[in-house]
């Protein structure tokens, strides 16, 4: 074998080597970019379930407001300023003469205070953990409702309330604030007219 050839020879090889590391820095790059996105893709799944949670306990503590306004006694209470925090789950609730904007601010302000002080109506569902602590299952706090009197209803046979509700998943920054305008009318009323 001649010289020549040798030497051509060693020169492919180092082409060879160099176009070989020049490759695994491209599926390595390739592969690290892959992880991370995975990262991403499992923090924004985690980020939604959380909202969603939120939301399932704001929306618990809307349909119990409602539920708990087709009690007679309770849709035909006196609205009152609501200015503390009570508990639904030992019989507390109340309607407010001031709505949840002139009580806290705003109803996405949360959690909902006056003056420092919480106001509203808390209502931990049956099954529901809380904690302020993360772990897996717990909710950050109890959701909350805020029933304000609106007044007479446009049929003039009942009143007209509206309900703002919130709810956290488990963290703080989870949250979800719902709103339902509810009549509460006086036996039966055919809107239908059929």
């Amino acid at each position: 074998m001649s010289a020549r050839s040798q030497r051509s020879r060693n020169a492919q090889a180092g082409v060879v080597l160099a176009t070989s590391l020049l490759l695994l820095l491209v599926v390595t790059i390739i592969a690290l970019s892959m992880f991370r996105s995975f990262g991403i893709q499992e923090r924004i799944a985690g980020s939604l379930r959380e909202k969603l949670r939120a939301v399932h306990a704001a929306e618990s503590a809307q349909h119990y407001a409602e539920w708990w306004l087709t009690n007679a006694s309770n849709a035909a209470q006196a609205p009152v300023v609501c200015n503390a925090l009570l508990n639904a789950n030992i019989g507390q609730g109340q309607v407010c003469s001031n709505s949840i904007a002139a009580a806290a601010g705003s109803a996405i302000t949360v959690p909902w205070a006056l003056g420092g002080t919480a106001v509203g109506v808390s209502y931990t569902p049956p099954g529901m953990s809380v904690s302020a602590t993360a772990g897996a299952g717990t909710f950050y706090t109890s959701p909350r409702f805020y029933i304000a009197f609106l007044g007479p209803s446009a049929s003039g046979n009942g009143n007209a309330f509206k309900i703002d509700a919130t709810g956290f998943g488990g963290t703080a920054s989870a949250v979800a604030v719902v709103e339902s305008t509810y009549e509460v009318s006086a036996g039966v009323v055919d809107r239908g007219g059929l």
